[in-house]
């Protein structure tokens, strides 16, 4: 640990990249189909993957799924740091406080009652119609979360806690009515939604995710060292120049939209965005220069190994991604209520 501390920055970012990597080819290893070193020299030998043979399956299915991952994974953490920092809660996650559910269940709706609210829910616009849906869900929830934050419990993890829950009931609610008066097909696209998964990932959606990453990272790096003064409080942070309330909408916008898109192209994934923020923060300390960045890369890698077991450990059959995230998070979830029981009390 202490020759890692000395190493210069450059020499940790390219030993971060080539660990990427690694995880990269190794988790596209896994699967139904074995894949050998000539699949991957394929595309440059040939010019084109076979449409049917283990190439194929390599670089137009398992290889954007695995980098799709990595993405999704990295929006969760990067989506629960700032969720913890908005509300100054290390309990605080999009899953747990109901901005997925609120996400999924605004995509229920459009599914089920597209048709009679006149919503073009279909093959050729839902590329854009479902993540819409999903962000006005989470952004929704988000505000509600904000304002009893401030009306109800002020600094209360047990009160914001049971708001997430009761958010997260109702929006359960809404997705049982909504599974009971759906057609067998809309059925099947509910199920994907409230399980979780990453079957349907292609290059595009890859383009996608690292694009909303990347205006991300691009607008909230002027914003880590803000979140510093904010942790010390609204008051100390209004008096020494910052606009809170400013702060808080845009917060509230990005988590929405990382949350949104999420839930909109994997459905519900619980739990990564608790566990990699308060990782990151028990190795690193509080300073957000370090945790937001390390959240994201925790959130990464524990989605990529997540569904490389999903993938892998039932072979031929898959499954749901959200399995594994939830028997990895609710113990960790518990170990963090223990932790903080005197502050809940």
């Amino acid at each position: 640990m202490l020759l890692l501390c000395q190493m210069s920055v450059l020499v940790k970012r390219v030993l971060i990249l080539l660990s990427l990597v690694g995880a990269v080819l190794l988790a596209s290893q896994f699967g139904a189909l074995k894949v050998n070193f000539d699949d991957w020299a394929s595309p440059f030998l040939s010019g084109q993957s076979s449409q049917l043979g283990s190439a194929y399956v390599l670089w137009e299915l398992r290889l954007p799924r695995v980098i799709f991952s990595l993405g999704i994974g990295a929006a969760l953490g990067l989506s629960g740091a700032l969720t913890q920092a908005l509300f100054r809660n290390p309990l605080s996650d999009p899953g747990l406080l109901g901005v997925s559910a609120g996400a999924a269940c605004a995509v229920a709706l459009g599914i089920v009652f597209a048709a009679d609210l006149s919503l073009p829910i279909n093959e050729h616009w839902k590329m854009w119609t479902t993540p819409a849906l999903a962000i006005i869900g989470a952004i929704f929830v988000c505000y509600l979360l904000d304002r009893m934050a401030h009306w109800i419990t002020p600094g209360s993890i047990a009160g914001l806690l049971l708001t997430g829950i009761a958010l997260n009931a109702l929006a359960a609610a809404i997705i049982g009515l909504c599974t009971y008066l759906a057609t067998d097909e809309q059925l099947r696209s509910l199920t994907f939604w409230t399980m979780g998964s990453l079957s349907g990932s292609n290059w595009n959606l890859v383009i996608a995710i690292a694009l909303l990453l990347l205006m991300a990272w691009w607008r909230l790096r002027a914003m880590i060292a803000v979140l510093n003064v904010l942790a010390l409080g609204e008051s100390v942070a209004a008096h020494v120049g910052v606009e809170v309330s400013r702060l808080r909408i845009e917060m509230i916008i990005w988590v929405a939209l990382l949350s949104g898109f999420a839930v909109s192209w994997c459905g519900m994934i619980g739990f990564i965005g608790l566990i990699a923020p308060n990782f990151a923060r028990t190795c690193l300390g509080g300073d957000q220069r370090k945790v937001i960045p390390a959240s994201i890369l925790l959130g990464a890698v524990l989605l990529l190994v997540a569904d490389t077991l999903a993938r892998s450990v039932a072979i031929p059959a898959e499954l749901p991604v959200g399995i594994f995230t939830a028997l990895l998070g609710a113990p960790f979830f518990l170990l963090l209520l223990r932790n903080s029981r005197k502050r809940i009390a």
